[in-house]
């Protein structure tokens, strides 16, 4: 089994900035994918940023303002925000495409448990 696990979120004035990890551990073998979702009161969940070995893609609502990294040795993943705005309010999740030690030719997704980011305006 594998977990991820969020952390930095928490509130911030308009213009400020905010850096979120997430973890990876449990049997892993390799990760393919990571990236964040985010999903506001009354919204669908959608991508906010993407990293693989190929490259990273970003919505275009954080395009300039967020950046995604990753630390491989780690497994963990990070979203830098900045010039935030009270739009960017949203519970932020991480997710991964995980290879388990068990079952490296099964990639599968795994999610986190979601950190809360407010902006105040």
């Amino acid at each position: 089994q594998v977990q991820l696990v969020e952390s930095g979120g928490g509130l911030v004035q308009a213009g400020g900035s905010l850096r979120l990890s997430c973890a990876a551990s449990g049997s892993i073998f390799s990760i393919d994918t990571m990236g964040w979702y985010r999903q506001a009161p009354g919204k669908q969940r959608e991508l906010v940023a993407g990293i693989t070995d190929g490259g990273t893609n970003y919505a275009d609502s954080v395009k300039g303002r967020f950046t995604i990294s990753r630390d491989n040795a780690k497994n963990t993943v990070y979203l830098q925000m900045n010039k935030l705005n009270p739009e960017d309010t949203a519970v932020y999740y991480c997710t991964a495409v995980v290879r388990e030690k068990v079952t490296p030719l099964s990639p599968a997704a795994y999610w986190g448990q979601g950190t809360m980011v407010t902006v105040s305006s």
